[in-house]
Order: structure tokens, then C-alpha cells, then sequence
């Protein structure tokens, strides 16, 4: 069974950190690439980042310079440290993987590709203060 479970969330002010968990069983983890998506109350679901299994990255503009995905395939965890944390930033952040997708640049447009991804873990809330 694919189960992906995120950690780390919390509630932080504008300029603070949080670093992100992204814990993967039931398959292969180091085949697949794995993305970060956010969703904000009213919004739609947004990719923020995303690791392939080569290590290639992509980030969304939003967050670039300003978080950094990578991963551990020993541990089978992908990490988000995101920094310099804007009020905008808050969500429920959630990672996702899928078996026909290995890097992000096969999808177009990636940053809303939310309804391609097939697994997905229960999200963790962060909350940025001003």
C-alpha cells in the first residue's frame, strides 16, 4: 500500500522557517518523483515544488530563493525547508507522487497539475503570521 505522510507544519511568523517531511512506503521511492502542493482555503490546489528521482528540481515562482526540496532515498523522505515565510504562504501543504510521472518537466504546466497525481498524504498546515 502507497502511503505518503507529510510532518513538520506549524504556525510561524512572516520571515520564520519551517521545514517540511514527506515520509514514503508501499513502492519503489527512488523511481518516481515526488512534488509538493499547497491549498489555500477557497483556492485551488498549487504545485510548490518538486524532486525527480535523479534529483532534478523545479519550483514554483512563488517560492523561488526561498525554499529548497530535496530528498534522502536511505530514509525514503523528501524534505521541504521553506524560508523567509510569507503570510501568502499559508496552506495545507501536501506531497504527491504518481507511477507515470518521473520528472516534472514530462507535464505541462506542472504548478496546476494537481488532478494527475494518483497518491497523495492527509497534509500538514502551516500558517504564516504577519
Amino acid at each position: 500500500e502507497v502511503q505518503l505522510v507529510e510532518s513538520g507544519g506549524g504556525s510561524v511568523q512572516a520571515g520564520g522557517s519551517l521545514k517540511l517531511s514527506c515520509a514514503a512506503s508501499g513502492f519503489i521511492f527512488n523511481e518516481y518523483a515526488i512534488a509538493w502542493f499547497r491549498q489555500a482555503p477557497g483556492k485551488e490546489r498549487e504545485g510548490v515544488s518538486g524532486i525527480g528521482p535523479d534529483g532534478r528540481t523545479d519550483y514554483a515562482d512563488s517560492v523561488k530563493g526561498r525554499f529548497t526540496i530535496f530528498r534522502d532515498n536511505a530514509k525514503n523522505t523528501v524534505y521541504l525547508q521553506m524560508n523567509a515565510l510569507k503570510t501568502e504562504d499559508t496552506a495545507v501543504y501536501y506531497c504527491a507522487t504518481d507511477f507515470e510521472i518521473r520528472s516534472l518537466t514530462d507535464i505541462t504546466d506542472w504548478v496546476r497539475s494537481w488532478h494527475l497525481w494518483d497518491y497523495w498524504g492527509q497534509g500538514t498546515q502551516v500558517t504564516v503570521s504577519s
